[in-house]
Formats: structure tokens, sequence, C-alpha cells
């Protein structure tokens, strides 16, 4: 087995990479294409001797006449899920969200007092293809010559479909009229006065709003509601405090990265040839990644890979005994230095939800954002 693979396997091993991107990463090896491509910002690394391409860090161009509108409030993430009673309880228990309602069918969840979560249920990922089957079976055989073991292949029920940012200024006749005039199509959703918003496309499809959402508006009162399923554990201390990153995979990230710079003001950060970090305001950033892979089937449409949120208090070892003590896991991502948790620049945990959701909790807040900033070196940053 080649050096390549061998860093791949050795990297699952250490929880540095996930299974979803191990699979991405052996779809490569397959296919004899460099399988280090999987590397954020790997730039200049020889390979068999020989110096890669340098990989591709210009931006695209801007769809549009940028907007000057500034994102201001994480409005609320639309998150779909098999028993959404079950997974508002978790999220109550262990990030200490506000459950402002349940229907059984639908849980409306305040973060903190700065963001939001609607909670649908009944969905149910669809079974594994006998394409995606048989490719597994290449991969287990792949793993197995290598002395490793692959995770059971089972499905993922939760997915993201939609995302609200408030924004600034508001003026919905305005807001409009601009979406019109840049071809977006905006379709309305209001609720008086107390909530505007419009819904567009992005450039992959993925359902986007614009909502009047601000700190002055939102979230003013208590939320008192309770989740209709019984808490799975007891309560931590935890305040969630900030929205480290969503992982936003799409085809073309550049792409992504000038339409939402365009639309919504976020701050493109450093390009890597693979991914951008943004800032989406004062609220937090996205990493904004290409999941399409040199050698492997493209693939179209949008995927919240996994979302990191960033707690107080965090103590690397109490918030590992925590999760522990709650029968959940807790694999450790300091990004991609592969550093020990406690003197890492970059510290979390990865764990999963009822649903099989990949939840990512931190110790990045608005203060120490940059902490987790994806650098051109692979020395900084969330992982992958």
């Amino acid at each position: 087995m080649s050096d390549e693979l061998a860093r791949l396997f050795n990297a699952f091993d250490r929880g540095r990479i996930s299974r979803r991107q191990l699979l991405q990463a052996l779809g490569i090896a397959v296919a004899a294409a460099p399988v280090a491509a999987l590397a954020q910002g790997a730039q200049g690394r020889r390979r068999g001797g020989r110096e890669r391409a340098p990989l591709d860090t210009k931006p695209a161009k801007l769809p549009f006449k940028s907007t000057g509108w500034k994102t201001v409030l994480l409005d609320h993430i639309t998150y779909e899920v098999d028993n959404a009673s079950r997974e508002a309880a978790y999220y109550n228990a262990l990030m200490n969200w506000g459950v402002r309602s349940d229907t059984g069918k639908e849980a409306v969840l305040d973060i903190g007092d700065w963001g939001g979560m609607v909670i649908k249920a009944g969905y149910t990922a669809p079974p594994p293809t006998a394409e995606e089957k048989a490719q597994y079976a290449r991969f287990q055989a792949q793993a197995k010559a290598h002395g490793q073991n692959l995770p059971p292949l089972t499905p993922v029920n939760a997915k993201f479909t939609n995302f609200a940012w408030g924004i600034e200024p508001w003026d919905a006749k305005a807001v409009e009229a601009a979406l019109k005039e840049r071809g977006l199509n905006p379709v309305a959703e209001n609720h008086g006065k107390e909530f505007e918003s419009f819904h567009v496309k992005d450039p992959d499809g993925f359902d986007v709003q614009v909502t009047n959402g601000n700190k002055n508006n939102r979230r003013r009162t208590p939320a008192h509601g309770k989740a209709m399923a019984p808490a799975p554990f007891p309560h931590t201390d935890w305040k969630t405090v900030w929205l480290d990153h969503i992982s936003f995979e799409v085809p073309d990230y550049k792409q992504s990265v000038a339409f939402y710079e365009a639309l919504l003001g976020w701050k493109s950060g450093e390009d890597t040839g693979n991914q951008n970090q943004v800032e989406a305001g004062d609220v937090g950033d996205l990493i904004i990644r290409s999941f399409n892979r040199p050698g492997a089937p493209p693939r179209k449409g949008v995927n919240i890979g996994h979302i990191a949120f960033g707690i107080q208090p965090f103590d690397p070892d109490q918030v590992k005994a925590e999760l522990e003590k709650r029968g959940l896991p807790a694999r450790v991502d300091t990004g991609n230095t592969g550093s020990d948790i406690h003197t890492a620049e970059y510290k979390s945990y990865h764990t999963k939800t009822p649903s099989g959701w990949d939840l990512q909790i931190s110790a990045t807040t608005k203060a120490n954002r940059n902490a987790g900033a994806v650098a051109t070196k692979p020395t900084k940053g969330p992982g992958l």
C-alpha cells in the first residue's frame, strides 16, 4: 500500500478526518489521483518526488453588483431529522438551547440570544445504493489490507435545507427590488411586521432566506417551551456563544464565496485552493469547500457536512468527560495540526446527535475567531 494511503488511514485512525472524508479520499485513491488533495491548503507538497502544481487561489468574479447589506443575525437554520422532539431534547440538554415550541412535527429552538434552529420531523435518509455498497466493499478491502476497519455504512437521518440571515438595512420593498434586479426571483414569507423575509436560491439551488431579524426584534422573551421527548441525559452547564463555522460543501466553492460576498456582504478569507473560510459579519464563520475531488464522479447540490458551535466554559478534559459521561463520542479535532488539544490553538470535539448528525463543539468565540481560520499552510483551523 502507498505512503499516501498509509497517511490517510492514519489520519482516520487518529480522528483527524471523518468517515465521509475517508471515503471521498479513498475514491480518489482508487482512481489513482493524489490522496494528498484532501489536505486543506496542501500547496506545493511533493508526491513521488515531484512538485505538485500550485492550487488556484484566484477569487471568482462577483456574479452581480454587491447589495451593500450586512449580515447581523443567524435568524435560523432549518434542520430535517427523523424525530424532531428527540433531537430538540438532545440540544436542550447538551447545549442548553431554549425550546420555544415543539409540536412533535416541528420544534423551534433558540441558540443563545444570537441564533435559532427549526427542526422538522419525518426525514429518513435513503438507504445506500447497490453502487455505494459495492464501492464501500472495495474501500473496506483497502482498509483491511492496511490493518484498519471502517465504521458501518449507516445513513444519517438528518439534513439541512435552509438558512436564514438577518440583514441590515431592512426595507422590504427595497430588498425585494434589489433581489429582482439581480435575477434572484424572491419569494416572500411574512408573519405580520414582526417577521419579514424573502427566499432565494444560491448557485447550487440551496434555499437562502434574508430577513428583517436583528437582536432587537428576535428572542426578546425567554424560551419557556418544552421538548415533547424526555431529556436523554442531565443538562450540562455549557453556554453556546458563537457560530464557529458551518461546513458548507458545494461543487464550486469559489462561485459560492463570490455569491455570498455580493449578496450578504460576507468577508472572504484566505483561499487555500479547495476552500475558503468566510466571515458572516459578527455572526460567525462558514467554511465554504468543494466536495468535488479529482478523479471522483462529479456531484451536484449542497451539503452541510457539520456545524461547529463555540461554548463556554471549555476545558478540554472537562468537555470530554461530560460527553463521555453522557455516552457520547468525543473525537478530538485540533485542525490539521494533529496537536495535543491542551496546547493546540484550535480546540474542539466532534460528537453525534440522536439522528447521527456530526455536531462539533469548540473553544472558539468571537474574540478568538481567527484561531479557527484556515491558513495556507496546514497548521491552523478547523479540521476536515
